[in-house]
């Protein structure tokens, strides 16, 4: 077998209708496209939520709501996962989190929580602290220190 031999099985492969090619073809005139109407031009094409002229159902709802453009997004970082990924005494800033991946970002905020069990001591460095989290980080003897802005 080679490349050149290859060709598709009988029968899955057909032609194209060729529309539009006089009153013989069984596809002349009107070109398989019924009589008139918006269908029947060339050019043809409708947006989604078009319905034929009627007041659209996204136009007849009213708007809800608004964004805060002013809306802080937290990454969420667990003493648990802390406990799994880290060896005791390490210092714990944004970079390595980001390298072993428990965050994506760098630039936005990360706060720290006590979801999940500490037995390790840590040096930690984040924007924010759960109340808990400093507590249990404390207990085993580490460090939480929060990050002035710009740092």
């Amino acid at each position: 077998m080679f490349l050149s031999e290859l060709k598709p099985s009988k029968g899955s492969v057909k032609k194209p209708k060729r529309v539009g090619r006089g009153p013989g073809s069984g596809h002349g005139k009107t070109a398989c496209r019924g009589q008139n109407g918006q269908k029947s031009r060339s050019g043809f094409s409708i947006h989604p939520g078009f319905e034929g002229g009627q007041m659209p159902l996204q136009r007849r709802l009213p708007k809800r709501g608004f964004t805060n453009i002013f809306k802080k997004e937290w990454q969420v970082v667990n003493t648990g996962s802390l406990e799994k990924l880290f060896e005791s005494g390490a210092v714990i800033d944004k970079k390595a989190l980001k390298e072993v991946g428990l965050i994506k970002d760098i630039d936005k905020p990360v706060k720290i929580l006590a979801k999940g069990g500490i037995k390790k001591s840590f040096t930690l460095f984040a924007d924010a602290f759960s109340k808990s989290a400093v507590e249990a980080i404390q207990k085993v003897g580490g460090k939480a220190e929060q990050m002035k802005k710009g740092e």
